[in-house]
């Protein structure tokens, strides 16, 4: 296991200095979803959810989730993020929602934390708008899927919800 970079040769916790690092590429891909009953994703994909268009709300609201990592997360560094896409599938298998958020930067530290904020603010906003309809909705699988850029290079989720070994950069 990797030391933890959050805290100090005294146990306290900082922000990483990342100056020395390079610049580089990075991206990042969370994924989260958000479980419902069948008539409750039937509000979702008519379009008759008493708050409106609740896919491109959610949509929205992760993409600002992203823009605002750094102000939630105590030890996150503010990044110039270059892209944030977050995408909202209805799945009847679930029943539900499934989420995936894309984040990119060029910079010195990564944006994971971003990809996460961004996929859990959707999957949030999806309950806030449907709260009314049902309060038994459940938010679960949060979780990054996919890393690359940096000192740490690659890394991709196990699509079954293990972890593979990291792989070599695409950087």
């Amino acid at each position: 296991m990797a030391d933890l970079t959050h805290f100090d040769g005294d146990g306290h916790a900082h922000m990483v200095d990342v100056s020395g690092k390079p610049v580089t590429d990075r991206i990042a891909i969370a994924e989260a979803h958000i479980k419902m009953l069948p008539q409750t994703l039937d509000l979702v994909e008519q379009g008759t959810a008493q708050k409106g268009d609740v896919l491109g709300v959610a949509r929205l609201a992760g993409i600002m989730g992203a823009k605002k990592c750094a102000e939630l997360i105590p030890l996150c560094h503010p990044l110039p993020i270059t892209k944030v896409a977050v995408d909202l599938m209805t799945d009847r298998d679930l029943p539900g929602v499934r989420i995936t958020a894309t984040v990119k930067t060029s910079g010195q530290t990564g944006v994971e934390m971003e990809a996460l904020t961004a996929a859990s603010t959707a999957a949030l906003t999806v309950y806030d708008m449907l709260k009314a309809a049902e309060k038994s909705m459940e938010i679960g699988g949060l979780r990054v899927v996919l890393k690359d850029g940096g000192t740490s290079g690659h890394y991709r989720a196990d699509p079954g919800g293990g972890d593979e070994a990291p792989e070599g950069s695409m950087s």
